[in-house]
């Protein structure tokens, strides 16, 4: 098997081992009514004149069958084997859009029928317009499952008025809505993102494969709504941007995914509390070209970049990244702070990063806050190398917005309170003459099993600068 079939393989072994996900807190009884009445009614789009010839603009009709099953109390809207071509479809609550085998959605390319929701003003995006433009919109809903093993077609829609002067409407958006599952079918050629949610709670995304297009999953809430309960599990992504993207989240789960992208593989650019990302696989080169640039090369695995995008506020706190495995990516993990934003327990446990062309993993403050806990057990990571000395000793300047090159090779810490690598054990492919590892103005270094390879060699190999306590094996 080659590296890609050797992908697919894992993930359906794993798809039916991941965490289960975060219960909705609802009431029972008259939760169990209102699905049993919902899901007792039948509609077919077909029934309501909807063609599916890949030629007909089947818009209305779709949005009528999804608007009768609304007015019945809700129900499943089925598409059978087809090709339907539409605009924007509008979904209500308490429905089930089912896409059957052999049924695609596909976007037509005539702009005038899309539209998109009002966002609320205090998300930034709200200035952005049309550009949350959607082919299937939620706007408001709550009890929604878009599910089955057909195609939604984003069909690369272009529009030259769009962000970047090229991106079209995104496949799925949903805004201000909750207890919504997608499952099971597949996006490819998103216009622009595949999906997008905004202030949007209870939300599961399973067992997708989202392929093209732009960002795969990103969702965003606001300093004061955050999303919260958001699982994503058991996915494939072949995006060219950033498959797993956004800000502002409490207790997102990402679990059993495997992450292939022409840009960063998780890129969180805000705030987010409670993050586990397990048991997923990242790897490059991309199987989809960067949309914008046409290269293929992945950029980070994860990067943790609040305040890098654009400004925001708030606590990066209490995230776990478990069980990981990362190939041919920029850098394996990265995280920064900008003003405004803090960050308490973060902890990687079970990384192995192999290919590591670009960047050491990194972890620093440019804010007036350090990093409180930061916490490194169980990893292995080898890089490309090929570094020069003269490298290790320029000026680290403030990050841009993707992984730059920094003066080690392997683990790069400045501004941190307490940093601790427990075996943790680094290669380079080829000699490179810069520190292993950097530490500047961290209180408490703890480093109980630092092992490094070729390219480093004594003390040379490690290098601190202010550091209050330094703990070697447990001992000061």
């Amino acid at each position: 098997m080659n590296l890609h079939e050797r992908v697919e393989f894992r993930l359906a072994v794993t798809a039916s081992l991941t965490r289960p996900v975060v219960p909705l807190l609802v009431s029972g009884l008259v939760w169990l009514l209102t699905l049993k009445a919902a899901t007792s009614a039948s509609f077919s789009v077909r029934d309501y004149g909807a063609l599916g010839d890949g030629q007909t603009l089947d818009t209305a009709a779709l949005q009528k069958a999804v608007d009768t099953c609304a007015a019945a109390g809700g129900g499943r809207v089925s598409l059978p084997p087809g090709n339907y071509l539409s605009g924007t479809v509008e979904l209500r609550s308490h429905m089930t859009l089912f896409l059957e085998a052999g049924a695609r959605l596909v976007g037509t390319t005539n702009l005038s029928e899309y539209h998109q929701p009002t966002p609320p003003a205090d998300l930034p995006e709200a200035r952005w317009g049309k550009w949350h433009r959607a082919l299937l919109l939620g706007d408001g809903v709550e009890d929604v499952t878009v599910a089955g093993d057909g195609v939604i077609d984003g069909n690369r829609v272009f529009d030259p008025t769009g962000e970047e002067r090229m991106r079209g409407p995104h496949a799925i958006l949903f805004l201000n809505s909750r207890r919504f599952t997608l499952r099971d079918f597949s996006i490819q050629d998103a216009a622009n993102y595949a999906i997008l949610f905004f202030v949007s709670d209870d939300v599961q995304v399973l067992n997708l494969r989202i392929s093209g297009g732009w960002d795969g999953v990103h969702f965003r809430g606001t300093a004061a709504r955050a999303c919260k309960n958001v699982t994503i599990s058991g996915c494939h992504f072949y995006t060219g941007d950033d498959a797993i993207a956004g800000r502002y989240w409490d207790r997102a789960l990402i679990t059993g995914c495997v992450v292939n992208s022409a840009c960063n593989g998780l890129r969180l650019i805000g705030p987010a509390t409670h993050l586990t990302v397990h048991d997923c696989l990242f790897y490059g080169p991309a199987v989809q070209p960067h949309r914008t640039s046409n290269r293929f090369n992945m950029l980070s695995g994860i990067i943790i970049q609040p305040g890098a995008w654009d400004a925001t506020e708030g606590v990066v706190d209490d995230v776990l990244i478990s069980g990981v495995t990362m190939k041919d990516v920029a850098s394996p993990v990265t995280m920064w702070l900008k003003p405004g934003n803090t960050a308490g327990t973060i902890t990687v446990d079970r990384l192995s990063a192999t290919g590591v062309y670009r960047s050491a993993l990194s972890v620093e403050s440019f804010a007036s806050t350090a990093f409180t806990n930061v916490v490194l057990r169980d990893v292995s990571l080898e890089f490309s190398g090929g570094g020069r000395p003269d490298a290790a000793g320029k000026a680290v300047r403030p990050p841009g917005v993707d992984a730059r090159t920094l003066p080690a090779w392997a683990v790069y810490a400045r501004n941190v309170e307490r940093l601790l690598l427990e075996n943790v054990r680094v290669s380079v492919a080829q000699e490179d003459l810069r520190p292993a590892l950097i530490a500047e103005n961290v209180q408490r270094l703890g480093m109980e099993g630092f092992h490094y390879g070729i390219g480093a060699q004594g003390d040379e190999a490690r290098v601190v600068t202010n550091v209050t306590h330094l703990e070697l094996g447990g001992a000061r």
